[in-house]
């Protein structure tokens, strides 16, 4: 596995060694040793795993301390634009964001910390997956509206099929507000 750390600290995209013959491929989609060396944590405690359409765009979710989760992001089948947001207060990188395109072919997968929101577009047909360090606590859960003016994020994407309960996500200054942060 290879590990390049984005320029938000303590985000990474991994790429996996992938073995392929005759046969078809094999690669390791976890490696607790590998990401001890990198103080990336190894305790993961659920595992997801979601079908969406092309055109679905699903985020930017997060849930609250002391149930934030860190997240193992990777794409069985399709692809997607994969999207995180640094909602760390304290981080020189808070409010900024990343674009990964992840996909079913190249197998590459993103490590997404605790306190980070996190959302995707399916850029075709995809099954995505994705291993979480905490486990899923509703009242904990949040979330930024995904066309958020103050984040910019390039969606490439007019019109996506957004759940009701995504299009009712806040803004992020709003957010913030709520929280207390300056």
């Amino acid at each position: 596995m290879h590990f390049t750390e984005s320029s938000i600290k303590g985000l990474y995209e991994i790429s996996p060694r992938i073995f392929t013959d005759e046969r078809g491929l094999f690669f390791e989609s976890f490696n607790q040793k590998l990401f001890e060396e990198r103080g990336l944590p190894t305790n993961f405690v659920q595992d997801n795993q979601s079908f969406s359409v092309k055109g679905t765009l699903r985020g930017l979710h997060f849930q609250h301390h002391p149930h934030a989760q860190g997240k193992l992001v990777r794409v069985i089948t399709g692809k997607v634009l994969d999207v995180v947001v640094d909602m760390r207060p304290n981080s020189p990188t808070f409010g900024q964001h990343e674009r990964f395109i992840l996909d079913g072919q190249s197998q590459r997968m993103i490590f997404v910390p605790e306190g980070f929101a996190h959302g995707f577009l399916a850029l075709e047909d995809s099954i995505l997956s994705y291993k979480c360090t905490q486990l899923y606590h509703k009242a904990s859960e949040s979330g930024i509206i995904w066309n958020d003016p103050q984040l910019n994020i390039s969606w490439e994407i007019r019109n996506p099929i957004v759940s009701e309960k995504d299009r009712l996500l806040p803004r992020f200054h709003s957010l913030i507000e709520s929280l207390g942060v300056n």
